[in-house]
């Protein structure tokens, strides 16, 4: 028989559709022609597999071989079918064993030697193998990502012969089966690295409580930027699941995957000259942006009014929605994002205004243009803004509070979130507002000051929402069943910066 059917998957966001790959050899002029909407990657695949399979001594049929790719109107990109092309050839042929070909699924690109490269998506398509019970042969260096799914099984090989002689019974492949023990991340950053701050300290531990977005507002060298990066150490590491969306999104780019610390939250931080698709993503076939990659992590924006405003706005939808849809003419794709947003910006183009150190050169009107750049629906988006002033010589020049550590701020960001799963099987920012009604709940006379600072500090309906998650982490913090009239106030005074214009 000369016809081979084998399976393969394509990628399309963050999902991976089954490709059958189709091959029939018939009589005519030598010939190989590729069918099924395969872009300029796949259509060069014919030459890889021609010399893969010579240069792994086996024959290359000289006859009219046509390879279809069902179905035929999904985008095929990248040499990630190499694999599955060379082993239909070879099956066709008949110079491997065309048995149980049903059961397996194969993923690589070749090289001219036959040695297989690796390719993106791997832990997408590998999900979806399991769902469909089937083996999946995978290149060595994307192994560790694929035996990720707990059902999983997975076929680690470096070189097309090593597949071949699987499928003819000459060798026996056993399931890869790596070392996924998850150990905490080294890092030689630390909290009590940073003299003084100590309410940015104290509002950098609630934002982690409870997953808050922060502005960081103040001078430059007051350490706005070394503050933000010290946001991961007091992170807790991502559960299974979490973790498991976050490497898949990362299947979807060039990132290295480690298995020692895949449970590390991401913390990503673009310049200020990206794009609004690098951002969010995008292209022809859309890919995961700076959101998407921070997903159950941290996206870091410093420099904020540098950024163009028309970037800003695009990251308005996904912060309420925690995913970004990019659509097409014909197809749409799904990216989650759900990622807690750090800012940091300077007060004033100059930089200097409100220091006691240096006096600010600029006029009312363009501090009033440089805030502007930054829109009032992203800012009522952010939960806590800060003011970060200028440390006095004396708090610069003492030495580390070793009781300001990250790993001791870190254990008591740690038991408040347990204390918010138990309580309602979410953090405080995830928080719908039926739940915030129920968890989230005031006296009377608390009720009143809130009411006084929605009037006082003009606050929308999502400010006053966010002010009760703040406080609820506050009061998290402190080990308070109730939101007491303690923890609402310093919430309030996070709020300050919502009528920006006023400040100065």
């Amino acid at each position: 028989m000369s016809l081979a059917i084998i399976y393969s998957r394509a990628k399309y966001g963050i999902d991976a559709p089954l490709v059958t790959v189709e091959t029939h050899l018939s009589n005519g002029l030598p010939s190989v022609s590729i069918v099924g909407l395969p872009e300029a990657a796949v259509k060069e695949s014919k030459d890889r597999v021609r010399s893969a399979i010579i240069n792994s001594h086996f024959e290359f049929p000289a006859r009219r071989i046509t390879i279809n790719l069902a179905p035929a109107d999904l985008p095929k990109e990248s040499g990630r079918f190499d694999l599955a092309i060379a082993i239909s050839i070879l099956a066709a042929s008949g110079q491997i064993s065309n048995k149980q070909l049903e059961n397996y699924e194969f993923l690589g690109e070749l090289a001219l030697t036959g040695s297989l490269r690796k390719v993106q998506s791997a832990l997408p398509a590998s999900l979806q193998c399991a769902s469909e019970q089937r083996v999946l042969f995978i290149p060595k260096m994307n192994a560790s990502e694929a035996s990720l799914p707990e059902k999983a099984r997975v076929l680690a090989v470096s070189h097309l012969l090593d597949v071949c002689a699987h499928l003819d019974g000459r060798q026996t492949l056993e399931d890869f089966h790596p070392c996924m023990e998850s150990s905490p991340a080294v890092s030689n950053l630390d909290l009590n690295e940073i003299k003084g701050q100590f309410q940015a300290k104290r509002a950098l531990e609630i934002t982690a409580a409870g997953g808050h977005n922060l502005l960081l507002i103040g001078p430059p060298g007051t350490g706005k930027t070394m503050i933000a990066s010290r946001l991961p150490t007091i992170l807790p590491e991502l559960s299974e699941k979490a973790a498991m969306e976050v490497a898949t999104i990362g299947s979807l780019t060039n990132r290295v995957f480690c298995p020692s610390n895949w449970r590390t939250p991401p913390f990503r931080s673009p310049h200020h000259t990206a794009s609004a698709v690098s951002l969010v993503g995008g292209g022809s076939n859309p890919k995961p942006g700076e959101i998407s990659l921070a997903h159950n992590g941290v996206l870091f924006l410093d420099e904020l009014p540098e950024f163009d405003r028309k970037v800003l706005e695009v990251l308005r939808e996904p912060i309420e929605a925690g995913e970004i849809i990019i659509s097409r003419a014909n197809h749409q794709a799904r990216f989650p994002a759900r990622f807690q947003l750090i800012t940091a910006m300077n007060p004033c183009p100059c930089g200097y205004l409100g220091d006691a150190k240096s006096s600010c050169r600029c006029t009312p009107d363009k501090i009033r243009r440089y805030r502007q750049r930054i829109s009032g629906p992203l800012l009522d988006r952010i939960d806590m803004h800060l003011e970060v002033m200028t440390n006095t010589r004396e708090l610069l020049t003492d030495g580390m509070d070793l009781e300001a550590s990250s790993a001791v701020v870190k254990s008591r960001v740690i038991d408040a979130r347990q204390r918010q799963i138990e309580r309602q099987d979410c953090i405080n920012s995830d928080l719908t507002i039926k739940e915030i009604e129920r968890v989230c709940k005031l006296g009377a006379e608390d009720t009143d000051l809130l009411r006084q600072a929605i009037d006082k500090l003009n606050l929308s309906a999502r400010a006053y929402h966010r002010v009760l998650k703040v406080a609820r982490s506050i009061a998290d913090l402190a080990n308070s069943e109730l939101i007491k009239s303690i923890h609402l106030m310093e919430a309030l005074g996070y709020r300050k910066m919502d009528r920006m214009n006023d400040y100065y």
